[in-house]
């Protein structure tokens, strides 16, 4: 039988499969959630986050979407990751919107691939008459 935290990662999974297949993988003691090469989401405690950044940060809030927080050092740090609402837990057609607007982000994020540089071009050799 699955453990009760994958079977949340699967349905999770589920619930994004509007944005591409999803996949879970264990990361910092919760979840990665991927499509594409890309993170959308987080899950910790058994808790969705979905992916976001200054574009969307107002929409998270409007929501209600609560920031993925944590402590190190004595301070608290936020990434960018929020609580999808609530509604959008209960299928994937409430939740379409939310995990467009997590790949939006991810998309953003991507840093593009690292230019390789020229090659040297060796001189031609003297033709031989």
């Amino acid at each position: 039988m699955a453990r009760p935290d994958r079977e949340f990662a699967d349905y999770c999974c589920e619930l994004l499969a509007s944005v591409g297949p999803c996949t879970a993988r264990r990361m910092f003691g919760g979840w990665g959630i991927t499509t594409g090469g890309l993170n959308i989401a987080l899950i910790i405690r058994e808790v969705l986050y979905l992916k976001a950044n200054a574009d969307s940060t107002a929409n998270w809030e409007a929501a209600g979407g609560r920031p993925f927080t944590y402590e190190a050092r004595g301070k608290t740090h936020q990434l960018h990751y929020y609580t999808a609402p609530d509604e959008a837990m209960e299928s994937p057609q409430h939740m379409a919107s939310w995990a467009r607007l997590a790949l939006e982000a991810a998309l953003k994020a991507r840093k593009p691939p690292a230019k390789r540089p020229a090659k040297a071009r060796q001189p031609d050799a003297k033709k031989r008459s």
